[in-house]
C-alpha cells in the first residue's frame, strides 16, 4: 500500500481501573506494523495507576482523556468515538490485545473492497491457565449476517473495523453496560453487508473481573432488548428460536449461580 494510500484508524480504548494488563494492550498497538493510527483513550474516572501507565508511553499518537463523570460503557464508547479523526475506526479494551498485523490486514481489504465493516475470528485466551482457543471453528458467512448473528453472536468488537462514517447516522445505545456491542452490531446488519476474515487477528483475555461476568445486569440488559427488538425481527421474518433458547440458558444459569 503507498503511503498516500494509508488513511487513519482511530482505535478506541476505554478505560476503568484496566492498570492490569493495560500495558500489554497498549503495546500490542504501538508494535503494529500498520502506523498511520491514532489510539483515543478515554478514561473514565479511572482511580488506579491507568492514567500513569498511559503517560509513560511517550508517543503523540495516543491521545488521552478523562470523563468529567462515570459514566455507563457504550455512553463513553460514544463519546470516545466524537474525538475521532479516521477513516476507520477499531476498538481495543485494556484487557485485550492484538496480532501485529491486524490493522495492516483490515486496512488493505477495505480499501481494496470498499467494505464498510469487517471483523475477525479471535483467540480466547484463558488468563487462569495461560492457554488459548479459537473462538469459532465453523465458516462464518459474508454479506447479510443478521440471522447468524441471532443464531449465535459471534463478532468480537476487539476485530471490527469500520468505516466512521457509519456513526454519523447511530450510535452505541448509551443505557447499555454490557450488550452495547451486540445491539448495535446487530441493527446494523439489518442495513450493512459483514465481511469476516477466518484468520484470528486478536487475543480476548477471559480472567475473574471480565465485566460478562455480570450475569445479572447481563440478563436484565438482554431482556430488556428483547421487548423492545424481538416482535420486530420476527415480523421481519427472522427466526428466533436459538436466540431464545440461548436466552434460556442464561436465565438457568442465573438461577443456579454459574458464570457467563
Amino acid at each position: 500500500m503507498k503511503k498516500k494510500n494509508k488513511p487513519l484508524v482511530s482505535i478506541i480504548m476505554n478505560c476503568y481501573n484496566g492498570e492490569r494488563f493495560l500495558s500489554k494492550s497498549i503495546k500490542s498497538i504501538i508494535l503494529q506494523s500498520y502506523k498511520n493510527w491514532e489510539l483515543i483513550f478515554f478514561d473514565n474516572l479511572s482511580t488506579d495507576k491507568s492514567k500513569d501507565i498511559v503517560k509513560s508511553f511517550k508517543d503523540k499518537r495516543i491521545k488521552y482523556f478523562y470523563s468529567k463523570k462515570f459514566l455507563k460503557l457504550y455512553f463513553a464508547r460514544n463519546l470516545a468515538i466524537n474525538k475521532a479523526r479516521g477513516k476507520y475506526i477499531s476498538f481495543c479494551d485494556t484487557d485485550d490485545w492484538w496480532k501485529r498485523n491486524k490493522l495492516k490486514k483490515q486496512v488493505s481489504l477495505m480499501e481494496r473492497k470498499n467494505y464498510n465493516l469487517t471483523f475477525s475470528n479471535i483467540f480466547m485466551y484463558n488468563n487462569k491457565t495461560k492457554t488459548s482457543k479459537l473462538f469459532f471453528h465453523s465458516k462464518i458467512p459474508n454479506g447479510k449476517m443478521t440471522q447468524f448473528l441471532l443464531d449465535d453472536y459471534k463478532l468480537g468488537i476487539l476485530t471490527v473495523m469500520l468505516k466512521r462514517k457509519i456513526f454519523k447516522k447511530r450510535k452505541f445505545n448509551k443505557k447499555y453496560d454490557i450488550i452495547g456491542d451486540f445491539d448495535f452490531f446487530l441493527k446494523l446488519s439489518l442495513k450493512e453487508n459483514f465481511f469476516c476474515d477466518p484468520t484470528p487477528l486478536a487475543y480476548h483475555r477471559k480472567h475473574e473481573k471480565n465485566f460478562s461476568k455480570k450475569i445479572d445486569l447481563y440478563l436484565n440488559e438482554l431482556e430488556d432488548w428483547s421487548k423492545k427488538n424481538l416482535s420486530k425481527l420476527s415480523n421481519l421474518g427472522y427466526s428466533l428460536f436459538r436466540f431464545r433458547f440461548f436466552m434460556y440458558k442464561i436465565k438457568l444459569k442465573q438461577l443456579i449461580g454459574w458464570g457467563v
